[in-house]
């Protein structure tokens, strides 16, 4: 028996496809519900490795958590990894497999991973009683339509009804909503259930009216309006798309436990990746997290991070070219603490061999840790555990470069050398122990009467987030409705808005 389904589709990128996804996998797990998560294709920086060793989306691992189920390659079959504004590392139900231009993947690659994407979906139907199913961009991107495998290309061959997100906080969502169905053939608008309004603010009594009219004319109802709530963005996929000046990683509002707060500076490198490795420090109770790109800014920072990145050459030269690079050499002699996390471990090191990410070569690194790195062309992707600073760690490794160590102290299959610290392993600070041993030194380098909170737990907050989701869901929504759309398919005879897609 095949078990229920709904792809949850946005009018726009970033509309809060995510965590609308997690919301209802979160609800409908608390009332007893066997439910699983799904992304056909994932454009992200931000990946998570499974513990059978696959590499997938962390928004899809977020879901999973959502579910209160063990995430799998299943849950995100084609993961694309961006190197640059023309090309991404195509990711094949975990493991990569190759580098395509844009181009290339629309022409024909993706049409042909349709077939694996559907038996990836329907081996999760056959498990679960539900799949909440997440679409990229906007289902009526009608120039790469033909090709499309995780908005209506999927919703069609799958027979799943469609909810379209809107973000009322941009402005223009009735245009986007109707716009939306209205570009759409008839066969895709036959599946369009009907409209979920994200991220309102003030008096929905106000907004009914338009709702009103938008069901008049395109004869499809809206299942909820979900209020504006303060930092639900979590596990991002696309990274963050505005400026990373000065933009403060959202933090715990509770007041430090000791008597100074901890400044960290996190290095906006291109093509970062897993930026969320910040996210258990911006958790604690008086530590600010800040995104920078200029060297004046590392100045009253009591902590330098420099984090992952999908270029590590093209990383190092932008330090290079920004002053940040010197700048960090000279805090490392100083004593002043900085972390470098996978790509930003390798950038610290003595020197890097790469013929398979940049195929540059021999480039020297900033010297600052007794590092050799050399570029594999197999990805490394495993889920260590370990201890550190006398505390246990968990983390997960993905990295083509393999590094070398020759000097200093061992610290998670990495190094330090005084005061600055190297590993390939992303997530150690989500464990809660290491985090608090790690911030006291941090603290006592740099001379601050900080005190890292006893009792903050990442996991905890992790879960209340994940229950605020569901709350908003099960607050804000017409819960029977959902269901019903998940267990019986879209409404019969929802009627056809022109011009429909284009021939």
């Amino acid at each position: 028996m095949t078990g229920g389904g709904l792809l949850v589709a946005g009018t726009t990128s970033d509309a809060g496809k995510s965590v609308v996804t997690a919301g209802i996998c979160r609800w409908l797990v608390r009332q007893g519900v066997k439910v699983a998560p799904f992304k056909a294709q994932n454009m992200s920086l931000n990946s998570f490795v499974t513990r059978e060793g696959a590499e997938i989306g962390r928004a899809q691992a977020m879901q999973a958590q959502a579910c209160r189920v063990e995430p799998t390659a299943l849950m995100n079959p084609v993961l694309l990894k961006p190197g640059g504004e023309q090309s991404s590392q195509v990711v094949l139900l975990g493991k990569p497999v190759g580098e395509l231009s844009a181009r290339g993947y629309h022409g024909g690659r993706q049409q042909r991973l349709l077939g694996t994407v559907l038996d990836c979906l329907a081996e999760l139907r056959g498990t679960y009683d539900a799949v909440i199913c997440e679409g990229a961009g906007s289902p009526a991107e009608i120039n790469l339509r033909r090709t499309d495998i995780v908005n209506m290309g999927i919703a069609r061959n799958a027979g799943l009804p469609v909810l379209v997100v809107g973000d009322i906080d941009r402005g223009g969502v009735f245009a986007s909503f109707f716009g939306t169905v209205a570009l759409l053939s008839r066969q895709d608008q036959e599946l369009i259930a009907g409209f979920l309004v994200n991220k309102f603010r003030g008096d929905v009594s106000l907004l009914e009216p338009g709702l009103d009219m938008l069901h008049d004319l395109t004869g499809r109802r809206t299942y909820g309006v979900l209020p504006f709530r303060h930092g639900l963005g979590i596990d991002e996929e696309d990274g963050l798309r505005v400026s990373l000046r000065g933009t403060v990683r959202e933090s715990n509002v509770a007041p430090p436990v000791g008597e100074d707060v901890l400044r960290v500076a996190v290095c906006a490198v291109p093509l970062m990746s897993n930026f969320t490795d910040v996210d258990a420090l911006a958790a604690e109770p008086g530590v600010v997290v800040r995104f920078v790109d200029r060297p004046e800014e590392l100045a009253d920072a009591d902590l330098v991070i420099v984090p992952g990145t999908r270029g590590t050459v093209r990383a190092l030269e932008w330090l290079r070219e920004r002053g940040l690079a010197d700048a960090l050499v000279r805090r490392a002699a100083e004593g002043r603490p900085v972390l470098g996390i996978c790509g930003g471990f390798q950038v610290l090191g003595e020197h890097i061999e790469d013929d398979v990410e940049s195929r540059r070569g021999q480039v020297e690194g900033l010297g600052v840790l007794p590092v050799r790195v050399r570029f594999a062309r197999e990805k490394t992707l495993t889920r260590p555990a370990g201890e550190a600073l006398g505390e246990p760690v968990e983390g997960y490794e993905i990295h083509h470069g393999v590094a070398e160590v020759t000097g200093g102290e061992p610290f998670l299959d990495g190094c330090r050398v005084g005061r600055t610290w190297g590993t390939h392993w992303h997530g150690s600070l989500e464990s809660d122990g290491f985090r608090r041993a790690f911030l006291r030194e941090v603290a006592a380098a740099a001379g601050r009467r900080f005190v890292p909170a006893p009792d903050t737990s990442f996991a905890a907050l992790r879960e209340e987030q994940l229950d605020r989701l569901g709350d908003l869901i099960e607050q804000h929504a017409d819960t029977d409705a959902l269901w019903r759309l998940i267990e019986s398919g879209a409404p019969q005879g929802l009627p056809f808005i022109p011009p429909g897609a284009p021939a």
